[in-house]
Formats: structure tokens, C-alpha cells, sequence
């Protein structure tokens, strides 16, 4: 990028190491916070296994909650990686360096955390494996290959191995790096992550087309896993779920809510590891250009969904968006989801010196986050607590505090695995950041020099 600051190779090794060998005042209150929730995380799962899916909001029709709500919203989040990983590296987009490897994290921990929720969800796990492990062919009871819990696994393992794959490849030279400087346990970690990796010139060659590899081969997956998620709902015949416009409507909001918390990412990493360097505020004023246009795109898919379910003008979808649009407490949701999703950041992202302003972007994400968790469950609840025609049938969802817990203590597990990760392995990929200060470079251009940068193919 243009406002790249010159410095050396040793100065980048040292400052991008230094959090996996000091620890800020800031990163132990991290620890701490997010550890405290994470115990009454664990404190929830375990009442529920003691006493059974009863101590939830859950009863029939609504056999879903905030469990389903938190397993959508994650598998959105995870979406974050490729997109600022793969499209940008294919695209030799610059801005991409400091922030790819974390973004890559928090895709893979995303979705470690999303593939939890629906385990958490029967209540008895163990049961689950044992009937999954190992699966009961002889008695020719075959899974129905037709049905969305069969797509979710395949397509959610698929996206985990492959974005695990994708991370590894890029952090094989760093732990090379690591391995070198440490000692200890560390040093025998590192030796064994970098596979005798030596920096030749055939080492860097193979890493490079596997990574190109990878990011081409992994763009289907990212397309194809929020659209097999969007599938769980519209092959169903619950009203406002029936919709042939959920595929692209999932992924576009799954970009947006997952470049979004790449946006708070990039803030807490510039706050807590001191890295003004690398993260700047062009990179800042870059991803919430793309932001703007894909939260535009979302905005529109938003509107055509609410379209297609009046149009036919079929009594039970016209009945349900109108007590999603009018009736309380889903009138209150809509007006966070326009408000928080569009009306109040993208206005804000227009003007270049709020995009350049790391504490306006930072909340601004955070904003866009609230509003698409709250359209998830817009999107969701209103089918399920009407899904029957008889009114008998119908009943309101109201979580409990076993249900909230689970939902606090899934963002704290993110954020605590993404603090570990940063004190074992380096949260800005140091390779990266030394290749892109060898491309840039300062020309005479007339009179005056300008930075550039220039690559050789």
C-alpha cells in the first residue's frame, strides 16, 4: 500500500514475534474476561445435560432457538477468511497482507464454534456419536442423501479442511521463522510445523502455487457452504422459509456480517498487539469500501425477500411477514436490521475520513454484527412459532438464561481461541509483510517521487 512504512526485515520479525513472547495488561484482561464467560459457557452446557433441553426456551412448534440463530450467524462469520484470503490473494489486492492470517483464524474457530451449536442442541452428545460411529450400514439403514443434515456435515467439513489446509500452507514459512529464534517446547513445536522448511527457492515455488491452488479451489466451497446452510431452510415447507432467493441472499449477508468482524478484528489487533505499522488506516479505508458495496448488495437481497413472500399474496407467508414487520417484539428487530445492517453504517463508510477513523469503523462493525445476529433470528423465529395452521399450535419462543449463556459464551470462545492462537503462533503473517515491503518501491515520476508498487512476472 502507499503509506507503508519503510522498515527492515529484522525490525518486522521482531515486532510481528513480540506476542508470542510478552503479554499486555490488555491481552490478560482479554484472558480473564472472556475466560469468566467462558466458564458460565460451560456452566449452561452442563446444566442442560444434567437436566435435559427443558431447562431451555424450547417447546413445540419451537423445536429451534438462539442454538440455530448462533449456528447461522458463525457459519456466516467463517466466510470472513476466503473472502479477504483467497479472492483478494487471486486478485493481488495489497491491503490484503496484515489481515489475511487473521482473518483465516477466525474462519477456521468460526466454524469450529458453528459445528458445536447443532451437538450442544440434542442435549445427550454422546448419544449422537454413538449413533453416527459407526453407522449402522449393516442393518441397510441408510442416511437420505436428499435431506440437509446430510449437505450441512459434508459441505462444513469440506470448508474446515480446506481452510485449514489454506492456513497451514501460509504459516509453514513463519513457523520456519519461529523455530530459529525459540527454544524449548517451542522450538519443538515449530520444527515440526515447519516440515524441514529451508526458504530455497523450490520451497518458496511450491508455496506459492499451493496457495494459489488453494484459493481458487476453495471459492466453490465458500459459495456452496451458506448456500447449503440457506437450503436447511428453504427446501422446507415452514412459511417465509420456502424461498428460492435464500442461496444468495445467505452468502451476500454472510460476507457482510463476516467482513465486518474482519473490520473489529483489525481494530482489537492494532489496539492490543500495538501494530500501527501493519494494520493502517488505508486498510481501514479499503475494506470499508468493499463494505459498502456489499452491504448495499445485501440491502437488496433483504428487500426481495420481504417481496417474495408478499407478492403471491398466499395467506399464511402475507400473515407472517406482516407479524414480522408490524407486531411486536419482530417490528423492533426489522428496525435494528435497517438501522444497525445499512441506515447507520454505510452512510457512514461513504465519507473517507470516518472510513479512516479506527474507532468509527470499529463500532460501525460492531453495529452491522447486532443488526445481521438479529436477522438471523428475524428470519428464523416467526416460521417456526407459526408453522402450523391451527392456532392452537402456535406459541411464542422465549429464551431462557441457559439459552442466553450459550449464545455469550460462543463469541467469548471465539475470542479466547483467537488470544491463544496469538500467543503461539504470529497473528500478522511476517512473510507477507517482508515481501510486500521488497514490491514497494518509490518512482520519478516528472518532478515528483511517488510510492508504487512494482512486481515482476
Amino acid at each position: 500500500m502507499q503509506e507503508r512504512h519503510r522498515l527492515g526485515e529484522e525490525e518486522i520479525t521482531r515486532e510481528l514475534l513480540r506476542p508470542l513472547v510478552t503479554t499486555t495488561p490488555m491481552m490478560w484482561v482479554g484472558f480473564i474476561g472472556l475466560g469468566a464467560v467462558l466458564a458460565i459457557f460451560v456452566f449452561a452446557v452442563s446444566w442442560m445435560f444434567y437436566w435435559g433441553l427443558g431447562v431451555t426456551g424450547l417447546q413445540r412448534p419451537n423445536m429451534w432457538g438462539f442454538m440455530i440463530v448462533n449456528f447461522v450467524f458463525w457459519i456466516g462469520i467463517s466466510h470472513a477468511g476466503v473472502m479477504i484470503s483467497a479472492i483478494l490473494r487471486l486478485t493481488q489486492a495489497e491491503w490484503r497482507r496484515p489481515v489475511t492470517r487473521a482473518a483465516e483464524v477466525m474462519t477456521i474457530f468460526s466454524l469450529m464454534t458453528a459445528m458445536l451449536h447443532p451437538v450442544i442442541h440434542t442435549g445427550r452428545p454422546w448419544r449422537t456419536l454413538y449413533w453416527v460411529f459407526p453407522y449402522d450400514f449393516w442393518r441397510n439403514l441408510w442416511p437420505d442423501v436428499r435431506g440437509p443434515l446430510v449437505w450441512d456435515p459434508s459441505a462444513i467439513l469440506t470448508y474446515l479442511t480446506g481452510s485449514t489446509l489454506f492456513l497451514y500452507t501460509t504459516m509453514i514459512p513463519d513457523m520456519a521463522l519461529a523455530r530459529d529464534r525459540t527454544t524449548g517446547w517451542r522450538k519443538v513445536l515449530y520444527t515440526i510445523l515447519a516440515l524441514g522448511w529451508r526458504g530455497n527457492e523450490r520451497q518458496w515455488k511450491m508455496q506459492t502455487i499451493a496457495g494459489f491452488l488453494l484459493s481458487g479451489l476453495i471459492l466453490p466451497v465458500f459459495v456452496s457452504v451458506h448456500s447449503i446452510v440457506s437450503w436447511d431452510f428453504a427446501v422446507s415447507l415452514v412459511p417465509t422459509w420456502h424461498a428460492t432467493v435464500f442461496a444468495p441472499y445467505f452468502v451476500i449477508g454472510a460476507i457482510h456480517s463476516g467482513v465486518s468482524a474482519v473490520v473489529t478484528l483489525m481494530a482489537l489487533m492494532r489496539w492490543l498487539f500495538r501494530f500501527d505499522h501493519y494494520i493502517r488506516l488505508e486498510h481501514f479505508d479499503a475494506i470499508g469500501r468493499l463494505l459498502i458495496a456489499v452491504g448495499t448488495g445485501w440491502l437488496w437481497f433483504f428487500l426481495l425477500d420481504i417481496f417474495f413472500a408478499i407478492y403471491p399474496q398466499e395467506p399464511r407467508e402475507t400473515e407472517i411477514m406482516t407479524f414480522r414487520l408490524f407486531e411486536w417484539p419482530f417490528n423492533v428487530f426489522t428496525a435494528l436490521i435497517f438501522i444497525f445492517g445499512y441506515f447507520i453504517p454505510v452512510p457512514i463508510w461513504i465519507f473517507q475520513r470516518f472510513r479512516r477513523n479506527v474507532k468509527i469503523m470499529f463500532w460501525t462493525s460492531i453495529l452491522v454484527n447486532v443488526g445481521m445476529w438479529a436477522e438471523r433470528y428475524w428470519l428464523i423465529k416467526p416460521g417456526l412459532m407459526r408453522k402450523y395452521e391451527f392456532t392452537f399450535d402456535w406459541n411464542w419462543y422465549r429464551p431462557s438464561i441457559v439459552e442466553i449463556s450459550i449464545v455469550l459464551g460462543s463469541f467469548a470462545l471465539v475470542g479466547f481461541l483467537l488470544l491463544v492462537f496469538s500467543k503461539i503462533f504470529p497473528p500478522i503473517s511476517v512473510w507477507e509483510e517482508k515481501e510486500g515491503q521488497h514490491f514497494a518501491q518509490q518512482l520519478q515520476v516528472g518532478k515528483r517521487v511517488v510510492n508504487a508498487i512494482v512486481r515482476e512476472f
